[in-house]
């Protein structure tokens, strides 16, 4: 994991803020727990355990995150839309891991420049819905939240909310970020031998050879290296990385924030980049009102709906001494519609001299349900989406600092189309998903080629 950063500039703390302040303010998407007394015996619970990440961890991310902002990094952020407990086990982890390992060494290779890894796990227990209740053959149940509150299975008993559901989110949490920091510190990520990333199922993929080219290429001009200094290049062996996941449920995430020795302020110690989603960006709302206290840096989603105004509004309250390194704006409008919703967005921050890092989600607006019942995104819409933010962003004089993606390292048929071209009879193959649907490994590496591709293509020379 992270050494220690450089200090970044010191800002003021909020006033009249703590972790439970956000109690004061309009809460949307948190369940209704019918026990109160067992949800205070939970929280009580959590607040004494271990935290998940460190604060030197998190102003790392913050430094790394800031020097994206200036062109200098670029983000890759990217797991499942979901996590459930019973995908924690060491294949599904190490498979995710492998995913974003590889997509990295495609996007250092092309962009030439350091990748800051985020994985989308560890912690992404909680979905917001649409709707409190859901409704089958005439039955009505509490919706489904993710695994941190209640259990899939429509039966009464499993859709009641259990705040001992956070103890084992916890627990789970721990588990993968045990295990991804045993990996990386045993090597997993040793770029002297990137071909040990491979996943063996993808071997059949068309761009298998491509990228097998690359990591010859990549491990010829190390070993080159090496022979001309006659030693070892150092930090080839490890990578630096992160953990996210949207901070839904606010009892959990105030149970775990804390203050720290020998740094001012409050962190959200349950993971090192929380991001607020689209339903719950209210400026007077509770989640805005949590995040304004915490250290950490910050992402917000920010969907077709949403107009500059607002954008400038949330930023006064979250950043408003415009920290390096503090907010990102993830994107998420859709292929048809973000050539008019974008630009302006853009635009305004532009002029207004805001400092932030524009991150493109190319899945949740192109988010669609198939003849055959299935909810499935298409691959050439998300190419789409990604190819026209690189082209919009340069057009603005802004810059895409990063990408955030649902993706697994499994071999699922969820996404349609992609290099084998899947199809509505395909997702019946292998659709794994709880709630969203992901690209699997050889789409997830297409992406990460195709971002390659057209960066080159926008600075190649007129």
């Amino acid at each position: 994991m992270p050494n220690a950063p450089r200090n970044l500039q010191s800002v003021n703390l909020p006033s009249e803020w703590t972790p439970s302040s956000w109690r004061a303010y309009p809460a949307l998407q948190l369940p209704q727990y019918p026990d109160a007394e067992a949800l205070e015996e939970a929280l009580v619970e959590l607040r004494t355990l271990p935290p998940l990440v460190t604060s030197w961890e998190i102003l790392a991310l913050k430094q790394q995150i800031a020097d994206a902002q200036e062109g200098k990094r670029f983000l890759l952020q990217g797991g499942d839309c979901a996590e459930t407990f019973a995908s924690c086990s060491s294949e599904v982890i190490s498979n995710r891991l492998k995913v974003l390992l590889q997509m990295s060494l495609v996007l250092v290779h092309g962009l030439r420049k350091p990748v800051v890894r985020v994985g989308r796990f560890a912690g992404q227990y909680a979905k917001p819905r649409s709707s409190d209740t859901e409704t089958i053959e005439g039955v009505t149940l509490p919706s489904y939240r993710g695994d941190l509150v209640n259990a899939p299975a429509f039966t009464a008993e499993a859709r009641v909310p259990d705040p001992r559901r956070m103890i084992k989110g916890h627990a789970r949490s721990a588990m993968t970020m045990n295990f991804v920091r045993s990996l990386i510190d045993g090597g997993f990520a040793d770029l002297h031998h990137p071909e040990y990333w491979n996943l063996s199922w993808v071997g059949h993929s068309p761009l298998a050879d491509e990228y097998r080219r690359m990591v010859n290429g990549i491990g010829d001009a190390v070993r080159f290296m090496e022979t001309l200094s006659g030693s070892q290049v150092h930090n080839l062996n490890r990578v630096d990385f992160y953990t996210s996941h949207e901070a839904l449920l606010l009892p959990y995430e105030e149970s775990q924030t804390r203050q720290v020795p020998r740094h001012w302020g409050w962190f959200n110690l349950s993971t090192h980049y929380p991001w607020i989603g689209m339903r719950t960006a209210a400026v007077d709302g509770a989640h805005v009102e949590y995040f304004r206290g915490i250290r950490n840096p910050i992402a917000i989603k920010v969907g077709p709906s949403v107009t500059a105004d607002q954008l400038l509004r949330v930023i006064d309250v979250l950043n408003p001494e415009d920290e390096p390194g503090r907010m990102t704006f993830i994107h998420r409008m859709g292929a048809a519609q973000i050539a008019e919703k974008l630009p302006p967005l853009l635009e305004a921050m532009r002029r207004d001299g805001r400092r932030v890092l524009w991150v493109c989600d190319p899945m949740h607006g192109n988010t669609e349900s198939t003849t055959n019942g299935y909810k499935t995104r298409r691959f050439r819409n998300i190419r789409s989406e990604l190819e026209q933010s690189l082209d919009l962003h340069a057009a603005a004089g802004t810059r895409l600092g990063g990408v955030h993606l649902e993706l697994t390292g499994e071999d699922v048929t969820e996404c349609l189309g992609g290099a084998r071209e899947l199809t509505e009879s395909d997702l019946e193959r292998a659709y794994h998903s709880t709630v969203d649907p992901r690209l699997n490994y050889e789409q997830a590496l297409e992406v990460a080629m195709l971002i390659v591709r057209k960066q080159e293509q926008i600075s190649a020379p007129v």
